[in-house]
């Protein structure tokens, strides 16, 4: 039978030594094992993408004026532009499969729309590249979204997957937005994990988080006065970020316009620093989680705290990417590098763009900082 072998206490060395943090948002451990970076690399290396996306292609279905798959033809947008997803995921009058199920073969009623909403007219710009006040109309869209949506859905699921290493079939700077009947798995963790925190410690989780990171600025990407970018203590993508806002907003409609064009600007510098660690058009996955609508808005929802995901899947260089497998699939999620020799690695790394230029003839040119 084993029997754990007794051992002295001796000091952690986070870079040095593996160990398990604890990620309260989700109610799992993440194992922490920094010294793996020393080892070779020998594995995929993927084929860095083509930065040469034209402004505007005549074949691509985002652009406007163009014809989309369904026939519809996009009109002229000048900002941000939604649509139906042509190829839905969920659609509002799905059949209900109805309740006479055995317990291990259960299914209910999935129901919602899903849209697509393109950030500027433009193919060949990105979000770090567009304008402030570009980047303000692409916010106040997603709280009209919430809005709109959120009257009458539970979950409005606003996201956005940059760059093809992330499955995005459409350089088109865009993001979706999925509206569902039901609370999907992880915003029902959130959900749980939030609210128990509040009743055992009086103060909703995030917004104690982020007073706590800002006091120790041990982890702090980039903050101004209403929000702050920080690589999660419990991080597990290498590069994966979480931001919050500093007052306590449980969702993206109770922002105020001084809180959006701060949201603009963290933003910007956010994804520019993201752009200037490997000198590329970073790859990421994105989302906002923020207190559930439709029916719950009626409800007390004190414990949620607005904030938005980045997860990045890069690891050591623009070619070499974190997979999610074995050991991360069947026991728990692993990381190499710790949070903080992340930010080690990020100061150096300017939140601003060397020279970004548009022009009157509608072209543009950008220089990486370093």
């Amino acid at each position: 039978m084993y029997e754990e072998i007794p051992h002295m206490r001796v000091d952690i060395h986070p870079h040095s030594h593996q160990h398990l943090r604890y990620n309260p948002l989700r109610d799992t451990w993440v194992l922490v094992s920094a010294h793996r970076m020393k080892r070779p690399w020998s594995g995929q290396v993927e084929k860095e993408e083509e930065d040469r996306v034209p402004q505007h292609d005549p074949n691509n279905p985002l652009c406007p004026g163009n014809t989309r798959a369904n026939g519809e033809v996009n009109p002229d947008y000048n900002n941000t532009y939604v649509f139906e997803n042509d190829f839905p995921a969920l659609q509002p009058d799905a059949p209900d499969p109805g309740f006479n199920q055995h317990p291990l073969f259960q299914s209910k009623a999935a129901r919602g729309v899903c849209k697509v909403m393109c950030f500027h007219p433009w193919s060949d710009v990105t979000l770090p590249l567009m304008t402030l006040p570009d980047i303000i109309k692409v916010i106040d869209k997603w709280a009209e979204l919430m809005v709109d949506l959120g009257s009458t859905y539970p979950w409005v699921q606003i996201f956005e997957n940059k760059g093809a290493m992330m499955g995005c079939s459409n350089p088109h700077p865009h993001c979706q937005v999925w509206a569902s009947n039901f609370l999907p798995n992880e915003a029902t963790l959130s959900d749980r994990c939030q609210r128990e925190y509040l009743k055992t410690h009086g103060e909703p989780l995030l917004l104690q988080y982020a007073k706590m990171e800002a006091e120790r600025q041990e982890r702090v990407v980039v903050q101004n006065a209403d929000w702050l970018a920080v690589v999660p203590y419990w991080a597990t993508w290498p590069f994966q970020t979480l931001l919050l806002p500093r007052r306590h907003v449980q969702r993206l409609t109770n922002l105020t316009a001084q809180e959006r064009e701060g949201l603009a600007s963290i933003m910007k510098r956010l994804l520019t620093k993201y752009d200037n660690l490997f000198q590329i058009s970073f790859p990421y996955s994105m989302g906002w989680h923020g207190a559930p609508t439709g029916p719950y808005l009626k409800e007390d929802q004190f414990h949620w705290q607005l904030h938005a995901h980045y997860y990045p899947p890069l690891l050591r260089s623009a070619s070499v990417r974190k997979f999610m497998v074995g050991y991360e699939m069947l026991a728990q999620e692993q990381r190499d590098l710790t949070p903080e020799q992340v930010i080690h690695l990020g100061n150096s790394i300017t939140a601003t763009y060397a020279t970004v230029y548009i022009s009157t003839d509608l072209h543009w040119s950008k220089t990486f900082g370093i």
